[in-house]
């Protein structure tokens, strides 16, 4: 009997010892296969961070995390440090490394002969002849005044009056598109290409794009369906006088 019993206590104990002996063996060898793999510290992206988002946005979407190194592509960040300013050059996916490369100053993500929106400002287009754009003399980065004339219905005491007012000041211009030019000059003239540019008589329409916040943007496509828009060459340095309502009976008082 006794035989037995201390022969069931060895048996229990050392069943204890395999089993601490395996749990070792086991840590040790993950250890030690995490050490070969070198683990090394990289930012993550935890959630999907839109192009264009700026470095606040990649800061909260992101975390230092610790990853074999032979997974870790070229060009890792290990912090955000000293990128201000910087924005996301491509959408970027959860679960990727985040890489230097991915981040960009916000002038490189804007199309050629275009200019940066403006954070929290959309975009919108309209369609215009060559004299209402100052001659065509209009281009990306540029601030034009829009007026907008109505034929009736603009004045509320008056509605059957044409009325014209500016509407808006200094708003940014984002792109402009227009018809190509029919070169007629040769390039032996003494003419320049930005003179004769700045000279010739632009050809069609032009789709010129400016950056306002969301109301703003709902007032010019109104004007531009229901009357007709005009631009004024507007810089940072033009003066702005009172809003003031041109009715068509009083234009020559």
């Amino acid at each position: 009997m006794k035989t037995r019993l201390l022969g069931g206590i060895v048996a229990f104990v050392l069943a204890i010892v395999g089993t601490v002996l395996l749990v070792s063996y086991v840590s040790a060898s993950e250890a030690r296969a995490q050490k070969d793999l070198q683990p090394v510290d990289v930012l993550v992206v935890q959630e999907q961070v839109a192009k264009g988002a700026d470095l606040e946005k990649v800061k909260s979407a992101v975390k230092l995390t610790s990853l074999p190194s032979a997974s870790v592509p070229n060009g890792a960040l290990k912090s955000l440090d000293g990128l201000n300013g910087k924005v996301a050059a491509v959408d970027l996916l959860p679960g990727e490394a985040l890489l230097g490369a991915r981040l960009a100053d916000p002038e490189t993500l804007s199309a050629p002969g275009s200019v940066p929106v403006p954070e929290g400002m959309q975009e919108i287009s309209v369609q215009l002849e060559a004299q209402r754009v100052v001659g065509g003399r209009i281009a990306a980065g540029d601030t034009v005044g829009i007026v907008v004339l109505f034929d009736k219905g603009a004045v509320k005491d008056a509605p059957d009056v044409e009325s014209g007012q500016q509407i808006f000041h200094k708003v940014l211009v984002t792109s402009v598109q227009r018809s190509l030019a029919k070169t007629a000059a040769k390039a032996g003239d003494g003419t320049t290409a930005e003179e004769q540019a700045n000279t010739e008589l632009p050809t069609g329409q032009l789709l010129v794009t400016f950056a306002r916040n969301d109301a703003d943007a709902a007032k010019i496509a109104f004007g531009a369906n229901f009357g007709t828009l005009w631009l004024t060459k507007e810089p940072s340095s033009a003066t702005e006088g009172a809003p003031v309502v041109v009715k068509k009976p009083e234009l020559y008082r």
